[in-house]
């Protein structure tokens, strides 16, 4: 059922809640954990049997700044200079408003994640993401979007959050005044199901797998391959649409230029930061890969036959094995291992003197042609994975304010409707080179933080006004 706004001079259910959460994403759980914690009642309506989402699929590791976690390992870094970081990436150009907010919330967040929900939090300090100032990037034990969704379900259920699954949110009942009273949801057994409730979070992702709406706004990856969560679908954009609501950053979105073909997987940037290469089917470099993964989807699809080869040798291999997703593509038959550049260059189809060439120019100090900075010099074996560019989740979305509230194109924001995540527009601007490693769980597990504390305080102003 396409998503609807149902108009309504009033409404009720058999069941009704403080708050109601569309989508049990990152986003989503964060928002049902924080208002547990807040005493405040809420139901998670999650579409699929089991909440994965976007976060499932991706790496799973969250940026933040002044966590418990960074001071037990010895990081010293700040709401402001992870502000900065991002905004440079955005190239300026990143909502300075959620920028603030959010790089404020995440510390907390992540804390509150720990402290009262037993989410166990490492820095990952061997090597910088790109963009990135200082060690800041989080994950737990298991390195993998899986884990994280594992361990924030196992919280929910251990809260006793509620968590409707296979429960597709399809209509909002929505009053003349723009205040939502209600939702309707459709289970496996097609009958539709309503709940009332008082504010309602879309937390439901973004638009990357509505196919016509990728080819009207972001043209340039029409027919790149969808790495992201089938459930994007813009349910959140067409509400917002028939509500009146604002819409921003719509050209943002996340690409990654290392999705191992055919095995579909996705490779660690880490890889390209410790020193690996992406070569093109002419045995050729063609971009510096330590500006980021977001914008290397764009580079590798413009290469013949839209890929490329992340070459790197045993000492990145051992390197790479660290990481939980790697070790199964390595076994899925994604690595290829060469003893010499002629056996590389014959797998790759290149010139052997061209890959000779540009291999030679792999060595410490500063590439002259993309300005890279290298710590060593790769050396036989080597190894590859063939790779293509992906769209993995879009950043654009409803408009909102610090408070994670949907605005209307006038500024005034409508009376009990909220989002984050995908669902609302992100901290990476309004295209693809402006996304900072790991923005979009940041806006993810931050906005849902925020969106909750917005929402119990709206909660506390209805029990006092009855």
């Amino acid at each position: 059922m396409s998503p609807t706004v149902e108009r309504v001079d009033s409404f009720s259910a058999p069941v009704h809640t403080a708050v109601a959460i569309v989508g049990g994403g990152a986003c989503g759980l964060t928002a049902a954990l924080t208002l547990s914690q807040l005493g405040v009642d809420c139901v998670v309506l999650e579409r699929d049997a089991l909440p994965t989402g976007s976060t499932a699929l991706s790496s799973g590791f969250v940026p933040a700044a002044v966590t418990q976690a960074q001071q037990a390992q010895g990081i010293s870094d700040s709401a402001a200079l992870f502000a900065q970081d991002i905004q440079a990436k955005a190239h300026g150009r990143a909502s300075p408003v959620l920028v603030e907010a959010y790089s404020q919330a995440i510390g907390p967040a992540m804390d509150a994640l720990a402290q009262h929900h037993g989410v166990p939090w490492q820095v990952l300090d061997t090597f910088l993401y790109p963009g990135h100032s200082v060690h800041r990037m989080h994950a737990v034990p298991e390195k993998t979007g899986a884990g994280l969704m594992m361990r924030l379900h196992n919280a929910a259920e251990a809260a006793g959050v509620v968590v409707l699954t296979e429960a597709q949110v399809c209509v909002l009942y929505v009053n003349r005044a723009d205040q939502i009273l209600g939702l309707g949801f459709v289970r496996p057994d097609g009958q539709l199901e309503q709940l009332s409730c008082d504010a309602v979070l879309l937390a439901c992702n973004g638009f990357g797998g509505n196919t016509p709406l990728v080819r009207t706004l972001l043209p340039e990856m029409a027919e790149a391959l969808y790495a992201g969560h089938t459930g994007n679908d813009g349910s959140a954009i067409e509400w917002g649409q028939q509500l009146g609501a604002q819409l921003a950053d719509l050209g943002g979105y996340q690409g990654h230029g290392s999705w191992a073909v055919p095995q579909g997987a996705l490779i660690s940037w880490a890889l390209m930061m410790e020193g690996a290469v992406q070569i093109n089917a002419q045995g050729q470099r063609f971009h510096d890969e330590t500006q980021g993964y977001s914008e290397a989807a764009v580079h590798v699809l413009a290469q013949p036959g839209g890929a490329a080869w992340n070459v790197f040798d045993d000492t990145l291999l051992t390197f790479a094995q660290d990481f939980p997703d790697f070790c199964d593509a390595q076994a899925a038959g994604a690595v290829h291992s060469f003893s010499d550049v002629a056996a590389l260059a014959q797998h790759i189809g290149c010139a052997e003197d061209t890959l000779r060439h540009t291999l030679a120019s792999v060595q410490e100090g500063l590439e002259p042609i993309t300005g890279r900075h290298f710590k060593r010099s790769l050396v036989a074996p080597f190894h590859a994975i063939r790779v293509t560019g992906a769209l993995f989740h879009t950043q654009g979305g409803l408009d909102i304010n610090a408070q994670c509230q949907v605005l209307r194109p006038d500024g005034s924001r409508l009376p009990n409707l909220l989002a984050a995540g995908g669902a609302a527009r992100g901290v990476s601007g309004d295209a693809v080179w402006g996304y900072l490693s790991g923005n979009g769980l940041l806006s993810a597990i931050a906005g849902g933080f925020i969106a909750a504390h917005t929402a119990a305080h709206s909660a506390a102003s209805i029990s006092a006004q009855n």
